[in-house]
């Protein structure tokens, strides 16, 4: 069996250049005569791995050098934690919920202080992201959350809230390097990198300097502490060694593809196949209001389960995998990451016309 076209939301779709390159070496890393899963971390070899990552995220980024580059593990969901231990110095952070990500950092967040959510879109199933231009930011707010891509609602904020001048916190996990970015707008900016930039098991942290202190909430682990893995280069404790290096990989790719400038044009063509398809479909609907669209994650509906089942089914066998909405709101969703082919989307949106045709009662 060939590829399929995987539009899983993550672990998701990987360049298959990269795919290619990484099983070239995998016996035998540059001359090293091992593979770099086998690899000491405080290897020379590796040591540049981590370098070149950095450096090249930065390029991509264009990450200011007051700005500190982590490669962390334990996914988005244990900076939940993390970020309050850390930053929570009022005890004080303000939610803007847009799903179940944020919603899930807000719980979190109540264990360790003061969590507000100030705006929501919980009253329309998450289908839009609220109006940020004016909310009652909190005086004594160490900063304002959000989940800036909704991987399970297909929502993207497409202006940053108005913070107030409050430190703006963003969990990027499903449009990492999805388009250019003006990092100075955060005081962090953090992603899971298994839907758009490598493997499952590293999470990159892009932090402002200032905010990595010795001063954290009584109780926090070492492990937990920002200024520990800034003061031993991401190398406090062994790193997850082969996901960094296929990052690094995925990261050479970009830039060679033209930057996230490129990339960004690259997503909107995509997107506007599946979007432009849906809007004029008589069968399968969008869930997400126009202006709030991800670029990332499209989930659609036909409206009956029983279609819904179907069509899932059929696409499976025609070589469309992981096309199931998350299982809390059902449908579909099709998650069309950096490394989905133009050829991946518009097959897909060949396969839903036929469908259409095929199950629209003459």
């Amino acid at each position: 069996m060939g590829r399929v076209y995987n539009f899983s939301a993550g672990p998701a779709v990987l360049p298959e250049e990269v795919l290619k390159e990484a099983a070239e070496e995998i016996l035998d890393y540059k001359g090293t005569g091992m593979s770099v899963m086998e690899m000491s971390h405080r290897s020379k070899a590796f040591e540049t791995i981590m370098e070149e990552a950095e450096q090249d995220l930065r390029d991509l980024m264009n990450i200011p050098d007051n700005y500190k580059v982590l490669f962390l593990q334990g996914g988005a969901s244990l900076q939940f934690a993390m970020l309050p231990m850390n930053l929570m110095k009022n005890k004080v952070a303000d939610f803007i919920i847009t799903g179940q990500w944020a919603k899930k950092a807000y719980e979190e967040a109540k264990i360790y202080g003061k969590a507000n959510a100030i705006a929501s879109s919980a009253d329309k199933t998450f289908s839009y992201i609220p109006d940020c231009s004016d909310l009652p930011v909190s005086e004594d707010a160490d900063y304002v959350y959000i989940c800036e891509n909704n991987t399970i609602y297909g929502t993207k904020f497409k202006t940053l809230p108005n913070t107030k001048g409050k430190t703006l916190v963003s969990d990027v996990s499903s449009c990492f390097l999805s388009e250019p970015v003006d990092v100075s707008k955060y005081g962090v900016i953090y992603g899971g990198v298994q839907k758009n930039v490598g493997p499952a098991g590293v999470v990159i942290v892009i932090i402002r300097e200032d905010l990595i202190t010795e001063d954290t909430l009584p109780g926090t682990p070492t492990m937990m502490k920002y200024k520990i893995h800034d003061d031993n280069k991401s190398l406090y404790n062994t790193p997850p060694a082969y996901g960094i290096y296929i990052c690094g990989k995925v990261f050479k790719w970009l830039k060679k593809t033209g930057g996230l400038e490129a990339m960004k044009e690259l997503n909107e063509k995509k997107a506007a196949i599946l979007y432009d398809f849906l809007d004029q479909s008589e069968m399968f609907k969008g869930t997400v209001v126009k202006e709030d669209r991800s670029l990332m994650n499209v989930p659609f509906v036909t409206g009956s389960d029983e279609l819904d089942s179907k069509f899932i089914k059929e696409a499976k066998a025609a070589g469309f995998e992981n096309l199931k909405g998350h299982r809390s709101v059902g449908g579909m969703r099709a998650s069309i990451y950096n490394a989905m082919p133009m050829e991946g989307v518009e097959k897909l949106a060949s396969f839903m016309k036929k469908f259409e045709a095929e199950n629209t009662k003459k």
